[in-house]
């Protein structure tokens, strides 16, 4: 299994995982972690450039199984469950522990409810 982490500034989980182009990917097997790396994404491969290109198209983060963002908006959260991706949204801040958390079943959830990203009301500047 792979759990992707949204982490923009390397240390921690970051919001808006739709605009992030850093991300932890750890390799876990038996529920254990076996690997970590930082994988960076050009801008146009971000999730939100993805959207409006062919989403069929190989993605690097293709072939992870779970999400894990301090935000994430609708749109995404359906696009990446379209390609069987799980996405949870957190209040966690540490990467790390949040994996170790996830698979113990103990991971923080946010509360908030996604937002819906309306392209026609503003932009990411």
């Amino acid at each position: 299994m792979k759990i992707a982490i949204t982490s923009q500034n390397r240390k921690t989980i970051t919001e808006h995982a739709g605009m992030c182009r850093k991300f932890w990917v750890y390799e876990v097997q038996d529920q254990f972690v076996v690997g970590k790396s930082l994988v960076e994404l050009e801008k146009e491969q971000s999730f939100h450039e993805v959207a409006h290109a062919d989403s069929a198209a190989p993605h690097p983060l293709d072939g992870i199984s779970l999400l894990i963002a301090g935000g994430a908006g609708q749109g995404l959260q359906n696009r990446l469950a379209q390609r069987g991706v799980q996405v949870v949204v957190t209040t966690a801040t540490d990467p790390d522990q949040a994996v170790v958390d996830w698979l113990k079943g103990e991971l923080a959830l946010s509360s908030e409810p996604p937002h819906d990203c309306d392209h026609d009301r503003h932009h990411h500047g």
